[in-house]
């Protein structure tokens, strides 16, 4: 039975925190860079003896309910019989101009982490230092105070007190929900084709504390599938929180169908859908906070509002969360983000977990056994995660801002100026690094002397923000926060960058940009799935299987599964064309056979189709000498800017068009994954090229690095990436039970070994075609065997 955790810094916010909401320490991950930098600093002072960030913890139970209540303390100085523990603080303002809710927080923090300290280490009294840094002039203020052991743990026990109410009501939630789980059924009637399978191997990965691949071809039936045996051991004390992480809204929607359906089962849990936070702001929200209604007296309301929201709602989607927001006027994101405190179940987006950015500092500050990650299109996370683990800056931005924030003038500012005329100085400094005749070099350093004029331009404008909001000039302030911005995160890089990096400078005549590049991001998504008990990474596209397990940081105590397809193979064919081929040399001349190869398809049974291509140029090729050959046809094209309107027209016309329909689309694209055209809404697929990434000097220094590594940077780098877009696109095909079609792969590279072997098991049945009258006799014979096969109605 695992035990609830609780850390510190909530245990102290939900209890000694009132009054407004303030986004400067909201948005913590804004300054908390700065802030680490300046900790690193003091810390360094001292010597051997001195314990940075030392991890502490304290078992309370309330209401027959177990807590963990942990946090790390700054530093614990043992010096003979004295030991003080030392919590540091850091902000522009004078401690004078800090509120005295906030001190009052500063302190009950502190004293919580003496009061364990005292009892991991059996003291009977110690000494508390309060150290604040004024970042503006670099002044470290030291506060002090003698404790006993007893004062402190009267102190502790009235938080304990406070706080009984906020687990009073975690506590009533789930135990109601671990009485319906009790009871609860698999939501449908019976099990799907490799439905048990998988329910069981999510199970025993639980029980076990480990990491499991799946694969699961569509139909399966994944999401319901990783769900309900979560839940069920929820229920049994084996996982507090459960998180359902995704790349796209779609599938978060799915995750969301799926409680609702174990709802109407009779389950009693709380999910919450988190919504990011420029999309679920309100309109009428004003910019500066301190005139913000949804803010000023936030945490007044917060703990009524949360009742509400609790006791009449289990299932906390965006909606949901808006409309109790509105009601209580609270700011919908941060009230989205303290009622997941509550909820069981919590659907999110990648980000939330892996992104060193944005991840929930509430859930994920430390290791918790209690947190189970179901990670859901896990193909996605190793190209998300890359970007998440680089970042680039460019000089024009601060060009711009040089000369935009000229005219101004006040306190504070002419720092501002100074450190970014440095700032273009080390620019340009870098751009003489470049040889002549270059325009884009790499190097495995980080430029640490430009990340250290980075900082200090940083240090500046923070000090600036961080001043009393009555100095401020907005006008100001709406032009330094983008750079701001812009610096937090390639600093925040910088703090990992490592052996996985590359430095990218690149030059054009008007400017020079600097990208930190993420090679292998493996290492930081095993420390993010490390945070949990373990965790499922499931997609229907995931081979080979032991490629994922090395670049999402699972190589090791982590088990691999393949189901086979739910439906019959003889329902769908595969068919590759040896007869084309469409490397880059070789696409004009293959034209014809590529559109004679089309027209065998779409005629051999009159219906929906799409046909993928590896870029918008060739589409465009493609689809005109289509179109000239086939004029009656109706087609559309995927175009480079398309709205939410013109994706949703594209898609229309598989959906309400009766009559034949051919759509063109790019391999790897919006319509390659994520969209579902069940029964006669598509009935083929056509993808031309096995799918490679275009040739660029990023993809090359990923190709070089995993040829270092293992020998495989061909493959790693653009094989199999372009193969996942493949399996992607063919998996558009066949949705349901009754669904039948073809997948025309038009590349006599499918039919090498090197792409034959990496076929999944419901595509071993694939036949080889060695010319258009060849194809049409396949796909003829296809369609009149699938036309008995179903009784004739085609369904």
């Amino acid at each position: 039975m695992t035990s609830e955790r609780i850390g510190v810094r909530e245990l102290v916010e939900l209890t000694v925190r009132t009054g407004d909401l303030d986004p400067v320490t909201t948005n913590s991950s804004n300054t908390a860079l700065i802030g680490a930098q300046i900790h690193r600093r003091l810390q360094s002072a001292y010597d051997d003896d001195y314990e940075k960030e030392v991890y502490l913890a304290h078992h309370v139970s309330v209401n027959d309910v177990d807590y963990i209540i942990d946090g790390r303390a700054d530093g614990v100085q043992t010096t003979g019989d004295k030991v003080v523990i030392e919590e540091i603080k850091t902000s522009a303002r004078a401690w004078e101009q800090v509120t005295q809710n906030t001190q009052d927080r500063y302190w009950a923090q502190a004293r919580v982490y003496a009061h364990f300290l005292c009892e991991d280490r059996d003291l009977d009294s110690i000494e508390i230092d309060l150290v604040y840094y004024q970042t503006s002039n670099d002044k470290v203020t030291r506060f002090t105070e003698k404790r006993s052991a007893e004062e402190l743990a009267t102190v502790f026990d009235d938080l304990i007190d406070e706080f009984a109410d906020w687990l009073k009501m975690r506590s009533d939630i789930v135990a109601r929900r671990n009485a319906s789980i009790a009871t609860l059924d698999f939501p449908f009637p019976a099990y799907r084709k490799g439905q048990r399978e998988l329910a069981v191997a999510v199970y025993k990965t639980i029980m076990t504390e480990q990491r499991l691949f799946v694969e699961a071809p569509t139909g399966t039936g994944k999401t319901i599938s990783t769900l309900f045996p979560t839940i069920k051991a929820m229920g049994e004390g084996l996982v507090n929180r459960a998180f359902y992480l995704t790349a796209k809204q779609s599938t978060r929607h799915v995750a969301e169908t799926a409680m609702n359906l174990l709802a109407n089962g009779g389950l009693r849990a709380k999910s919450i859908t988190l919504t990011a936070k420029d999309t679920i702001r309100f309109p009428d929200e004003p910019d500066d906070a301190t005139k913000n209604p949804y803010m000023i007296g936030y945490y007044d309301r917060l703990k009524p509002a949360l009742k509400d929201l609790l006791d009449n709602e289990d299932q906390l989607t965006r909606p949901v969360i808006e409309r109790y927001a509105k009601k209580h006027t609270l700011e919908p994101f941060e009230f989205s983000l303290d009622a997941s405190l509550f909820c069981d179940v919590i659907i999110c987006d990648y980000n939330y977990l892996f992104d060193p950015a944005v991840f929930l500092q509430r859930f994920f500050s430390g290791p918790d056994k209690g947190n189970f990650f179901l990670i859901d299109e896990a193909h996605n996370l190793v190209s998300r995660a890359r970007d998440m683990y680089s970042a680039e800056i460019t000089d024009t931005d601060f060009t711009a801002l040089k000369v935009a924030i000229a005219p101004f003038k006040g306190k504070a500012i002419p720092a501002i100026k100074g450190e970014l005329t440095k700032l273009m100085t080390a620019f340009d400094v870098v751009r003489a690094g470049v040889p002549d005749g270059q325009d884009e070099v790499f190097q495995p350093e980080s430029l640490d002397s430009f990340a250290g004029q980075l900082t200090r331009l940083g240090s500046a404008i923070h000090d600036y923000l961080s001043t009393d909001m009555d100095t401020h000039q907005q006008a100001l302030v709406d032009l330094l926060l983008p750079a701001y911005f812009i610096m937090l995160g390639y600093l925040r890089i910088n703090e990992f960058y490592n052996d996985a990096f590359e430095t990218k400078v690149s030059l054009t005549s008007q400017s020079v940009t600097i990208k930190q590049l993420c090679l292998d991001p493996s290492a930081f998504i095993d420390g993010s799935l490390g945070l949990g008990r373990g965790a499922v990474l499931f997609s229907a596209t995931l081979s080979p299987l032991d490629y994922y397990r090395d670049v999402l940081g699972g190589v090791d105590a982590s088990l691999a599964y393949r189901l086979p397809s739910p439906f019959p193979p003889a329902r769908q064919a595969v068919i590759v064309a040896t007869n084309i081929r469409t490397t880059y040399r070789q696409r004009q001349a293959s034209l014809p056979q590529v559109i004679e190869s089309l027209l065998v398809m779409v005629t051999a049974h009159a219906g929906h189709y799409l046909v993928f291509l590896p870029s918008y140029g060739y589409l465009d090729q493609v689809a005109t000498a289509f179109e000239t050959a086939a004029p009656h046809l109706k087609t559309v094209r995927q175009t480079a800017q398309m709205s939410a309107e013109d994706r949703s027209a594209f898609l229309d016309e598989f959906r309400d068009n009766i009559d034949p329909v051919v759509g063109f689309a790019i391999l790897g694209g919006i319509f390659s994954e994520g969209i579902d055209l069940k029964g006669e809404q598509l009935i083929g697929a056509a993808i031309i090229s096995v799918g490679l990434p275009g040739l660029n000097s990023e993809t090359d220094r990923l190709r070089d690095y995993f040829d270092r590594k293992n020998g495989n940077g061909f493959a790693y780098a653009y094989q199999l990436p372009g193969f996942n877009n493949v399996l992607q696109a063919g998996g558009r095909v066949i949705r349901g039970k009754h669904d039948r079609g073809v997948i025309l792969l038009l590349d006599a590279r499918f039919a090498e070994n090197r792409y034959a072997e990496l076929f999944p098991p419901h595509w071993a049945h694939a036949t080889v075609s060695r010319s258009t009258d060849e194809l049409a006799t396949q796909l003829t014979l296809f369609w009149e065997a699938t036309e008995d096969l179903l009784g004739g109605d085609g369904k």
